[in-house]
């Protein structure tokens, strides 16, 4: 530890800080709008100035490390007269759009300038206006807003590697834009509207909806991959308003993708709220109650029936599912339409920090039929951190994919594979041999191998005990799936059910194929889709914003969703 002095006061700080985290250790609020702590430092917007020592100047406190012995102070009469004036600087081009801004109420530069700020101007001349510029369907931009704090320039290019924006022209005529006329195209670009200080980058989504203060929020987990990102879930009423991140360190840190962030808008779009029964002539259905729903159940007593499910569906669920076919022997069978069989053979470690472990000492990451930058964009920005900050060796099997890192695509054959996991292929097996703790991802498409590579994996788990394997795959709840044994459909099982439960079924290929080899299938789903007018009967269900629900993400980490609404019907 190491002592310095603040405004007069002794503490004890850990080294290798800089003055402002230091302050900010101990409970001292230094302004500042340039500095982030996922960014780099760019020291840029002067708003962090203080006194050092016998210093004849104020010093930005974000790039200034600390020194054991350090005399601080943050209060002084030249330090309120800088911030003053950096603020007056700041606000002479800045429009007066408060009223209509939909960062009001959230603005770092309200706050600032109530707190820190002067009570006049001496700045008479006209303001000056800066074009708009296109960021895509998903960002509104106002750049006569923004005050250069180049946060969005330091998260294009570090985090989401993409170099879309840059800092233009010089002096008073300086702006952020973008180098070419192409749009931001990221999984994670959404996250520049959290970033930014002032209203210069907001969401399209969001504009003219509501203020904050208006705004009730509820924790919640993302469920359009297998990360499980934390979130807020900010809603009016009972309408869905914007999804912003929730900091946790240990999985998206405060980062979340463009999908969590903005597919919030089917919420209510062709929303079933009533059970149907389909008519014997067209596709034509008629609403029936739930009584005659609870007979027709009853009647299939001593018929065999088949409840499919994804692997989207929440633990209780399955649980309960479980349970059902436990007391009722050979009449009920549960499958998943994903082929997940080769998941109970694959011996992973119950350890729930696997996210968090990336930044471990591990030199190596073999990534197996996944593109992990649509999969899973979160990991991909782990690994891609991670790239940045040490020697880390990424290759890609068989998948040549736009990545926003290195990454060498290594082309072998199911035959060279399987030597190489089993340590026999003799330069391979010493590449991933020499490496302490390496990684294995593998994507959705995974099964097609066979289970000659999972006997493999499991070798390989048995040579190298610190390897760590991560299970990319398209649903929330995969690994969920590992705790009850579920195996995938066949076509004989179809034809010999009386009756089918498709249970929270996706819209896809997959699932067509098995809705049009049955005739006697029972469709529960949160929303209608062309599949179900296939079906026999639609029963509505809650969705994810109407219960609580426990699913495992990657990791397999416990999380749970918070009831936001009552059920709609």
């Amino acid at each position: 530890m190491i002592k310095i002095e603040i405004n007069g006061f002794e503490f004890l700080v850990k080294p290798n800080l800089s003055v402002l985290e230091a302050c900010k250790y101990v409970g001292i609020l230094i302004p500042r709008f340039c500095y982030h702590e996922t960014l780099s430092v760019a020291g840029n917007c002067r708003m962090c100035l203080i006194e050092i020592g016998n210093s004849p100047k104020p010093q930005a406190s974000c790039a200034l490390p600390i020194l054991n012995g350090m005399k601080i102070f943050i209060q002084t009469p030249l330090v309120k007269k800088a911030r003053e004036n950096v603020l007056e600087a700041l606000l002479v081009n800045h429009p007066l759009d408060c009223p209509i801004c939909d960062q009001g109420g959230e603005c770092d530069l309200q706050d600032q300038t109530k707190l820190f700020g002067t009570d006049y101007s001496r700045f008479f001349y006209n303001k000056r206006a800066v074009d708009d510029k296109n960021c895509g369907s998903l960002i509104t931009t106002i750049m006569t807003r923004c005050i250069h704090c180049t946060r969005c320039v330091r998260f294009s290019s570090e985090i989401a590697g993409v170099d879309f924006f840059g800092t233009l022209k010089r002096g008073g005529s300086t702006e952020i834009g973008n180098y070419s006329i192409n749009k931001f195209i990221s999984e994670i670009s959404g996250n520049v509207i959290d970033l930014c200080p002032v209203g210069a980058l907001t969401s399209k989504s969001y504009a003219f909806k509501a203020r904050p203060w208006e705004l009730k929020t509820t924790e919640s987990i993302d469920l359009t991959d297998s990360a499980g990102s934390n979130i807020y879930v900010n809603f009016k009423e009972t309408d869905i308003i914007k999804i912003t991140p929730k900091i946790n360190f240990e999985i998206n840190n405060d980062i979340i993708s463009d999908k969590a962030r903005f597919s919030f808008d089917n919420y209510k779009i062709k929303r079933l709220q009533q059970a149907f029964k389909a008519l014997t002539t067209g596709n034509c259905f008629k609403t029936v109650s739930w009584m005659l729903f609870l007979k027709e159940l009853i009647s299939f007593k001593n018929k065999t029936l088949t409840f499919l499910i994804n692997d989207e569906l929440d633990l209780e669920s399955l649980n309960i599912l479980k349970q059902l076919s436990y007391e009722i022997k050979n009449k009920i069978i549960i499958k998943t339409i994903n082929k997940t069989s080769f998941i109970q053979n694959l011996n992973v470690s119950q350890v729930t920090n696997k996210i968090s472990e990336l930044k471990s000492t591990s030199k190596f990451c073999f990534i197996i039929s996944s593109n992990i930058r649509i999969e899973n964009a979160i990991l991909n920005m782990k690994l891609r951190l991670k790239f940045l900050n040490n020697n880390f060796f990424l290759y890609s099997l068989n998948k040549k994919i736009k990545s926003t890192f290195l990454l060498n695509i290594i082309n072998l054959t199911l035959t060279k594979l399987i030597t190489f996991f089993e340590g026999k292929n003799f330069y391979l097996s010493n590449i991933l041999l020499s490496f302490k703790s390496p990684i294995v991802c593998f994507g959705n498409s995974f099964i097609k191998y066979g289970f000659n590579l999972m006997n493999s994996i499991i070798t390989l788990k048995k040579i190298i005990p610190s390897i760590k394997i991560l299970n990319i795959s398209l649903g929330c709840n995969s690994e969920g799936l590992k705790l009850f044994n579920l195996t995938s459909i066949t076509n004989k099982q179809l034809k010999n059910s009386s009756q089918i439960f498709a249970i929270n079924l996706s819209n896809t290929l997959l699932s067509s194929k098995l809705i049009y080899k049955s005739d006697n299938i029972t469709w529960f789903n949160t929303h209608g889709s062309r599949l179900a007018l296939k079906s026999s009967k639609i029963i509505p269900l809650l969705s994810n914003f109407e219960e609580e629900q426990i699913f495992l993400n990657l990791e397999q980490r416990p999380q749970k969703t918070l009831k936001i609404f009552f059920k709609l019907f």
